[in-house]
Order: structure tokens, then C-alpha cells, then sequence
């Protein structure tokens, strides 16, 4: 039997880029930029990838490494400020296991000629299949990967 259990956690991440907001935005919002930047390690097959984004819409980043588990990312915007502000809220499994879910919110503030983006997440981490550590640290190599996109298509 398994032992149930959740664990609540919020952690907040700053990061700046040398971009305007709008092209910091487009990052997070297109289906092509964000797919350069939004995936796993390099050993992992994506899946399936899907992207609506609009308030209500959905996105789904699926993949993993050959013979183990599919890790899924199903996420549901909630608001949306063009340049400004993202939230949504999402869940984390590993094959048919829910192991967390998260609301996340996504700031981008105007920092001279480039962007402070401010990113909030408020976690439950459930039956200890996650935890908040692993997921920061997971979301800070993303944020690291989104800078490095950036720089790649200038």
C-alpha cells in the first residue's frame, strides 16, 4: 500500500536577460522559440509537444529516456498579460503517477534595456515521488536554457 502525502512549498526564482520583454515573452509563448529551450536533458525523446497559448489553453510536454517512463507536463493558462505576466497551473507524472501540482506565475518587468523575469511557484508535492528542491533546481536549468535560446538567435 502506499503511504500518502503532501508536501506544500512555494519558491521564487529572479533571473535577468539582456532582452526586452516582448522578446522575452515571445520566448515563453511561441511553439518554436519555446521548444528550444523547454525540454529535457539531452538524452530524453520528446513525445509529444502541444501548445495553445491563450487563457484556458493548455500545453503538454511529454518525453523520457528510451524504456523508462514518460514524464508529462500538462499545463492550463490561467491569466495572461501580453509582455507583462503568465500564470498557469500544471501537473507533473511520471507514466500514469501524479507526482506534484504546482501554480506557477511568471513576471517580466522592464530592467533597463533588458528584462528581470520573476518566477513563483506554490507546489504540492505528492506521496514523495517530487519534491520542491529537485523541481527548483529543475526549473533553474530551464530558466538558464531559456537566457541561452535567447542568446543563440540573436
Amino acid at each position: 500500500m502506499i503511504e500518502r502525502s503532501v508536501t506544500h512549498t512555494t519558491f521564487v526564482i529572479e533571473r535577468s536577460y539582456p532582452a526586452a520583454p516582448a522578446r522575452v515573452f515571445h520566448a515563453l509563448s511561441d511553439r518554436a522559440a519555446k521548444s528550444k529551450w523547454f525540454v529535457g536533458p539531452g538524452d530524453w525523446d520528446v513525445a509529444r509537444y502541444e501548445i495553445d497559448f491563450r487563457v484556458g489553453g493548455r500545453e503538454i510536454n511529454s518525453g523520457g529516456r528510451t524504456g523508462e517512463p514518460l514524464h508529462t507536463f500538462n499545463a492550463i493558462y490561467q491569466d495572461i498579460v501580453d509582455n507583462e505576466r503568465i500564470v498557469y497551473a500544471y501537473d507533473m507524472r511520471i507514466g500514469d503517477t501524479r507526482i506534484s501540482v504546482s501554480l506557477a506565475t511568471i513576471e517580466l518587468k522592464p530592467d533597463g534595456s533588458g528584462t528581470r523575469l520573476v518566477f513563483t511557484e506554490q507546489g504540492a508535492f505528492l506521496d514523495g515521488w517530487d519534491d520542491a528542491a529537485g523541481r527548483e533546481r529543475g526549473t533553474i536549468d530551464l530558466l538558464e536554457a531559456l537566457g541561452r535560446s535567447m542568446q543563440e538567435s540573436e
